[in-house]
């Protein structure tokens, strides 16, 4: 098992270091460059991009066709932990959610035309993108199969009218993915639609409020009223929009998984920093058994996390779907986010709870992350029935050609 990474990799990890380190970390210290979300404001953000993509970091995730590096996911996992060491990292190179998902299937699956009608302007930075999937009760949520919003065909156009929610970045998004009911078949019921913010015969009714900081555009509350979708913006074909979201989610999980682990390092790195420096009853706390003991029991289980995401990497890049192996590494780098935020927090004591450092961002962001993209509790349940269905092959190494 070969754990190295080739010298242009490790390059244009270095470089994403530099980017981080030198223009990002500056900014995110000046809370005069957030906006009212925690997020970064517009007009810094778009000087950051415009000298990303000028430096050659844009798209690590899409095709050169694309406007991309061509990364694997492999590639990935090594810058994106490597952007996230800012909170604003990401969204500066165009790998944040919802974005970096959305173009990634867009990529996948997406007709030639669809890929230059709705993917190119976000692969540009030009437009953001939501994917709207997720309804309240009695609708689908980790279930699709009980979605609710249904689209009617119409001649050459289908009808959308239902219900949508925590639909992410839809504030200010221009570009969605829309997935709704076109029939009651259970595998071939759900079709993906492509719209635009202008269309009409839908309406955000509200920005639900959250405890954590917020992506642009928030997490929002939508209705769909009527809205006429032309066939030609069906992504895939018809019934299968179960795939498209299998496409879609998986993938995605994982790329949280890799800003996540970003974001523990920042979180073991202040911790650290702090426990340097403090002292306490004559001795510093990085002297202290009981923080070295905390320290090392959270760097150990950040490599655990890089370790499970990158077999997961693995084994997306081999053709495999790796669901088991995205579950996996989504329940242990979900729960370490929150508990590298708790740690440091508690070594830096007032100081970490205060806002003169990013932990208090970390810590209240990092509460969603066991929610989104399927709750802990479904990804056991997936673990659990791979390995009903696998018995032994379940810890079984795969075998080269």
């Amino acid at each position: 098992m070969d754990f190295s990474i080739s010298p242009e990799l490790a390059d244009l990890r270095d470089r994403i270091e530099a980017f981080v380190a030198a223009d990002i970390l500056p900014l995110e210290a000046d809370h005069a460059n957030w906006d009212a979300h925690d997020n970064i404001a517009e007009a810094p953000l778009a000087a950051l991009r415009a000298k990303a993509r000028a430096e050659g970091l844009w798209c690590p995730q899409l095709s050169p066709a694309n406007g991309g590096l061509g990364l694997g996911k492999m590639g990935m996992a090594v810058t994106y932990e490597a952007m996230n060491r800012s909170i604003f990292g990401p969204v500066v190179f165009n790998a944040a959610a919802p974005d970096d998902g959305n173009m990634m299937v867009l990529e996948a699956l997406g007709t030639e035309a669809q890929k230059a009608r709705w993917l190119a302007p976000i692969a540009a930075g030009e437009v953001r993108s939501a994917f709207a999937m997720t309804e309240p009760h009695p609708g689908g949520g980790s279930d699709p199969g009980m979605m609710r919003t249904t689209a009617t065909r119409e001649g050459d156009d289908y009808v959308i009218r239902g219900h949508k929610w925590f639909i992410t970045g839809a504030g200010e998004a221009a570009h969605f993915i829309l997935v709704a009911r076109t029939s009651d078949d259970p595998r071939r019921g759900l079709t993906a639609f492509l719209h635009h913010r202008d269309d009409p015969g839908w309406r955000i009714v509200r920005r639900i409020g959250i405890m954590g900081p917020e992506e642009h555009g928030g997490h929002c509350e939508i209705v769909y009223e009527g809205l006429r979708i032309p066939a030609e913006n069906v992504l895939l074909e018809e019934g299968r929009g179960l795939k498209v979201t299998q496409t879609r989610l998986g993938p995605a999980r994982l790329t949280h998984c890799m800003r996540w682990l970003g974001l523990a390092k920042r979180c073991m790195e202040i911790a650290r920093d702090y426990a340097e420096r403090r002292e306490g009853f004559g001795i510093r706390l990085a002297n202290r058994e009981s923080v070295q003991v905390m320290l090392g029991d959270l760097a150990m289980q950040i490599e655990v996390g890089r370790l499970l995401v990158m077999k997961a990497a693995w084994e997306i890049d081999r053709g495999g779907f790796a669901q088991k192996e995205v579950s996996m590494a989504k329940i242990h780098v979900a729960n370490l986010l929150h508990k590298a935020a708790d740690t440091a927090v508690q070594i830096n004591g007032a100081r970490g709870y205060s806002t003169d450092t990013v932990l208090e961002w970390i810590y209240r962001y990092a509460r969603q992350a066991r929610l989104v993209d399927g709750a802990d509790e479904v990804h056991k349940m997936i673990l659990n029935r791979h390995l009903s269905e696998q018995g032994a092959e379940f810890y079984r190494w795969a075998t080269a050609p």
